[in-house]
């Protein structure tokens, strides 16, 4: 297709063509949508006894259109929410987007920004006005978008209009955005003024303390401040390099970060740190760094190649990826390196099981840096912030590699609750491979993430095939936390508390 389908075709016609696969795939994402509002239906009930427990059946539903769609939970709720909207509160918009005549994005423009509106009557009025204004919604920015959704709702319920989030009441903060550079990480958000005054305080005292020769800018100062504050810290280290510089000997400190890096990140990254240290006067120290990052390596398994073939080919570089955040640029690890991280290889487990639930610190870590991430389908969770789960659920399996593997709080509960014959079932490879039977039968497969960047064997000594495991026991459910408030309840108190701010706002 993409070599020759449109060779002989003229400009009115390919662009015909973009225009129908538009179309085409609004239609496509139209039917999706539909089947997750279906499957909505039939499993969330609001009188379920099950509303109150922490994984309720809306997050059953959830991991379910995750795996399906190989996105996360968060991300497969919001589509369920979009779904759920178009088949019980905008069926003109519903009917349009099965056509093709809208996008995704307007649906879903539509769809978040129609959410306080409780009256069904006004909602009729309003699906119908932007089901006969559709043609002109399509070319607007998103912007424009808002602006023209927002005044139809605001002609028919003026609380129900979605306000930016510049009150103290909706205050946030958030790390890291899709977009983000390889080795740095975007943060934003909104604090009271009197938190920001004295944030923007104390990270301007900080950067007084650099001597001249700092060859940061100022912005990258101002960065380096809050990542020592983060550490910590209440001094920034100054990046001259001399060993005379009153602040060039801030003390590390004890917040622990992981990179993993193969042995031939290490190894150029070693070289570089060298070359440099080789370059100043002896005995001359490199600034302490603000946070003590754990390089944690080990050796490349693969084949060597020939003589002939490594002159054919690029130079292969080694990979060193921060755990959650993917990989590093290559000028980071030897920096972190040249400024005291430890670097320490990743032992492989013995063949022998633990004796116990818990798992050594070891195995522990083993276990993070070769999986990386949550192992359900489509879960991206960082390792470092999930429980470890026995495959083969213990004292039946063992406390094994082979039988351990990451999972987020979320997925762990899903697996714990809601598993077993008619539920979601895993068997675990000795590569750390799982294999997941959802309760619908389909199937997914899920690798560790260091698969992604390293060639590293992670395989461990097989297991003997695990004993018949009992049914669930009767009272499972009842040991499951519990709610404050049902979901439904907690939607419906936040749409009510968004329209009460429209009608009373925040003085500041």
């Amino acid at each position: 297709m993409f070599g020759s389908d449109f060779a002989a075709a003229d400009d009115a016609a390919v662009v015909a063509a973009i225009a129908e696969g538009a179309r085409a795939e609004a239609q496509a994402a139209a039917r999706r949508l539909a089947a997750i509002a279906e499957l909505v239906r039939r499993k969330v009930c609001d009188d379920d006894e099950r509303q109150r427990s922490s994984f309720d059946p809306w997050d059953a539903v959830a991991a379910e259109v995750a795996a399906a769609m190989t996105v996360g939970h968060r991300r497969a709720s919001g589509q369920m929410r979009i779904a759920q909207a178009l088949r019980e509160r905008l069926p003109q918009v519903a009917a349009l987007f099965e056509q093709g005549g809208i996008s995704a994005r307007i649906v879903s423009t539509i769809t978040w920004r129609t959410t306080l509106i409780e009256d069904r009557e006004a909602l009729a009025l309003i699906d119908t006005a932007l089901a006969q204004r559709a043609s002109r919604l399509s070319p607007l920015s998103e912007r424009r978008l808002d602006d023209a959704v927002d005044a139809l709702v605001h002609r028919f319920d003026p609380l129900a209009v979605r306000k930016s989030k510049t009150t103290a009441r909706t205050r946030d903060f958030h790390f890291g955005d899709e977009d983000d550079a390889a080795g740095t990480t975007s943060v934003w958000g909104r604090l009271l003024a009197t938190d920001a005054a004295a944030l923007k305080r104390r990270v301007a005292e900080m950067m007084k303390g650099l001597c001249d020769d700092d060859p940061r800018s100022m912005g990258e100062r101002r960065a380096d401040a809050v990542g020592a504050l983060a550490a910590g810290h209440d001094q920034l280290a100054c990046a001259c390099g001399s060993p005379t510089c009153a602040a060039a000997g801030v003390q590390a400190s004890n917040v622990l970060i992981h990179v993993i890096a193969d042995q031939a990140a290490i190894d150029d990254a070693t070289r570089i740190t060298k070359g440099e240290a080789a370059a100043t006067t002896e005995g001359e120290a490199a600034p302490a760094t603000e946070c003590d990052a754990v390089s944690t390596a080990f050796r490349d398994t693969g084949g060597t190649a020939s003589p002939r073939g490594d002159a054919l080919r690029p130079k292969k570089r080694g990979t060193a990826v921060l755990l959650g955040h993917g990989a590093l640029p290559t000028f980071l690890l030897p920096w972190l390196i040249s400024r005291g991280a430890k670097v320490r290889p990743i032992k492989m487990p013995g063949s022998k099981a633990e004796s116990r639930y818990q798992p050594s610190a070891a195995l522990a870590e083993f276990v993070r840096m070769r999986d990386m991430y949550c192992r359900a389908p489509g879960c991206d969770v960082p390792a470092d912030l999930c429980d470890l789960d026995h495959t083969t659920p213990w004292p039946l399996g063992p406390t094994h590699p082979s039988n351990l593997k990451c999972l987020c709080r979320k997925n762990h509960m899903m697996k714990t609750f809601c598993g077993g014959p008619d539920g979601w079932r895993d068997i675990q490879l000795p590569d750390g491979t799982v294999i997941w039977t959802a309760p619908s039968g389909h199937t997914y497969t899920t690798y560790p993430g260091s698969k992604l960047f390293f060639e590293w064997d992670t395989t461990t000594a097989n297991l003997p095939p695990p004993p018949d495991i009992p049914p669930p026991a009767p009272d499972r459910e009842a040991k499951m936390p519990k709610r404050r408030r049902t979901r439904a309840a907690e939607f419906a108190a936040r749409i009510k508390a968004e329209r009460a701010r429209n009608v009373d706002p925040a003085p500041f």
